[in-house]
């Protein structure tokens, strides 16, 4: 669990979410959410110091599970894979429950969130598995 390949993975991961969270959620989309929201429940200012460590649990959370997923397969393209998944229970599943159950958001708003998240997972696994393809033991040549 705390492998070298893991641990990079997840420092690899957290600032990954951090910077592209920053990136699509606090600059990019931030006007098109705006458009989308019925009940704003965004602080002013968020708390730096529990988003990084909400970053870094969910990337130790995320490479432990693909190290176990990968099957020694390792690269860009099975994180890729793992990411999808993962945004299709995070991203997806949690836009459509959100609306379902609150006020936050109209439909339009939610769809794009779920969107926006399965590429943003998608984009994390990537990470993650070229973390741990490259803290990935070489093979003895003969």
């Amino acid at each position: 669990m705390f492998t070298k390949q893991n641990l990079l993975a997840t420092l690899a991961g957290a600032l990954t979410m951090f910077i592209l969270g920053y990136i699509i959620w606090g600059i990019a989309l931030v006007d098109y959410y705006e458009g989308h929201t019925i009940t704003n429940i965004m602080k002013e200012e968020p708390d730096f110091g529990m988003l990084v460590i909400s970053h870094i649990i969910g990337s130790f959370a995320l490479s432990t599970i693909y190290g176990k997923w990968a099957g020694g397969n390792f690269g860009a393209g099975s994180g890729f894979n793992f990411g999808i998944w993962i945004g299709i229970f995070a991203g997806i599943s949690y836009s459509l429950l959100w609306y379902a159950t609150s006020s936050m958001m109209d439909l339009t708003g939610h769809l794009t969130d779920a969107v926006v998240n399965l590429i943003f997972f998608a984009l994390i696994g990537a990470v993650i598995g070229i973390a741990y393809k490259a803290m990935a033991p070489r093979a003895a040549s003969n």
